[in-house]
């Protein structure tokens, strides 16, 4: 008797369930049809819609995103007065001293209307190309930008991470993985002696580590670190929104400060579970990004050997052809996944140069190591897009990839914007855009447990969107 009656509750729990079920289909086959109609092929896009669209549209994480690259320029300058520094009227520097003549504070620059727009041109991409000031070229206008605001950046970043939290919540943005802060640094002048003379080893790394390890003002800066991280973190995780950390090397500095800072990334990323993975920044064209690329993979694999669970995210083969020479194009992309261990790699601008570009892209699908495509820095920086751009590439080879900001703050861009980029460029259907979504958390460094949490409401937030969707395309048009 008992049997029948769970049998009974059963059947109706699923007869209950059906009508929804068919709601739920009946509302993303809608979907498909309206973008299908935004992206026709052969028809001009309709990028006000698509812009409409992708706001609304829920997106899982933002997985390549640097932190002070992110914060809008005009966020800067509330920090400008806060911390009672000035603005040079002339270089457009930030001087910490208080307001004088030919240095103003933030707000009267806010309120000058001629001299905002001069420093939006320097602090961001902002009207590169449609004025005609006097500029650097792309990448360096791009690169120069941190100059200009780094004085204020690492100040006020509970502030900081509020306002990225309060945008994302704004489109539809459930989790970001920021590259948060430089990593604690040291120099040994004998380490780097002997680097640049092209000698060193496991051995050297093993004995630099042992160096840091009793190096107390280093020690207190990881510390300090760790201290920030729980610090801005309180009160941002919520049901709307996850943020987690990466700490970064900067690549174009010194061999050992290089290996100092991966060392003590790789130690933080074990210290608290909001730290989740490392990676290392910096324009890789230069000389000394592009001299070293190889002894920092070499330092990378020694630290992963030692820290195995430890997950990396690096920067690789964001170059182009003319940048550096030919032969800097063959080979970053492989250190990176072959010698380093990276578990995704950021931009992967360089694959089609690579040797053996169809071996790396089939190890990449084989071991779901997935690219951070940042299609708005790509053309900037590098003059990539369109059929140009290797996501074309990943696509047709099955390599996973996901869309990301790179420095929305300097870009003047959101997500929103390269998801409207994207399908504007290359006629998707909705189906992929929507894994682009669940992709972007799949691909995270989150812990498994977040992760789960995470994909089950963006099932209940693509639920509500398709709804919405379906339920505005059925309404008659004037």
């Amino acid at each position: 008797m008992k049997n029948n009656l769970k049998a009974l509750a059963l059947a109706a729990a699923v007869l209950c369930a059906m009508p929804q079920a068919h709601a739920a289909n009946a509302n993303e086959e809608a979907t498909k049809r309206h973008f299908a109609a935004l992206v026709a092929p052969g028809k001009e896009p309709k990028l006000a819609e698509l812009t409409m669209f992708f706001t609304m549209m829920p997106k899982g994480g933002d997985l390549h995103h640097h932190y002070s690259g992110a914060i809008y320029a005009e966020q800067y300058l509330e920090w400008v007065d806060k911390e009672g520094f000035c603005v040079n009227k002339t270089s457009y520097t930030i001087e910490k001293t208080k307001p004088a003549a030919g240095c103003l504070s933030g707000q009267d620059v806010m309120n000058d209307n001629t001299v905002l727009a001069n420093l939006l041109q320097r602090w961001s991409d902002k009207d590169f190309y449609n004025h005609s000031g006097i500029q650097s070229p792309p990448d360096r206008q791009f690169f120069d930008t941190f100059a200009y605001f780094n004085p204020v950046a690492s100040t006020n970043a509970v502030d900081g991470v509020q306002r990225l939290k309060q945008r994302a919540i704004q489109e539809n943005l459930s989790y970001i993985e920021t590259i948060y802060e430089i990593a604690p640094i040291a120099q040994d002048a004998d380490f780097d002696k002997k680097a640049l003379a092209g000698g060193v080893g496991d051995a050297d790394f093993a004995a630099l580590s042992a160096k840091l390890d009793q190096d107390q003002p280093y020690q207190g800066w990881i510390g300090a670190y760790l201290k920030n991280v729980e610090t801005v973190s309180a009160g941002i995780d919520d049901a709307n929104f996850t943020l987690r950390y990466q700490p970064f090397a900067l690549r174009f500095l010194a061999p050992s400060q290089v290996f100092a800072q991966i060392a003590s990334s790789f130690k933080l990323a074990t210290s608290n579970p909001k730290i989740v993975g490392v990676n290392i920044v910096g324009q890789e064209s230069v000389n000394v990004s592009m001299r070293d690329y190889a002894l920092h993979m070499q330092m990378f694999k020694f630290l992963k050997a030692k820290y195995p669970s430890v997950k990396l995210a690096l920067h690789a083969g964001e170059l182009s052809l003319g940048m550096v020479p030919p032969e800097g194009l063959t080979f970053h992309i492989k250190d990176a996944i072959e010698v380093a261990g990276a578990s995704r790699i950021g931009h992967g601008m360089d694959i089609a140069h690579e040797s053996n570009p169809l071996t790396i892209m089939k190890e990449m699908h084989d071991k779901k190591i997935a690219v951070e495509v940042n299609l708005s820095s790509n053309d900037f920086i590098l003059g990539i897009k369109d059929q140009a751009h290797p996501v074309t590439l990943y696509r047709k080879y099955g390599v996973p990839y996901v869309l990301s900001t790179d420095d929305a703050g300097v870009s003047r861009n959101n997500l929103s914007g390269e998801y409207v980029l994207y399908a504007a460029r290359y006629q998707p259907d909705y189906a992929e855009v929507k894994k682009l979504s669940y992709d972007s958390i799949r691909y995270s460094f989150l812990a498994d447990a977040d992760k789960q949490r995470l994909l089950k409401a963006l099932d209940g937030k693509f639920a509500k969107f398709e709804a919405e969707i379906a339920g505005s395309d059925a309404k008659p048009k004037r």
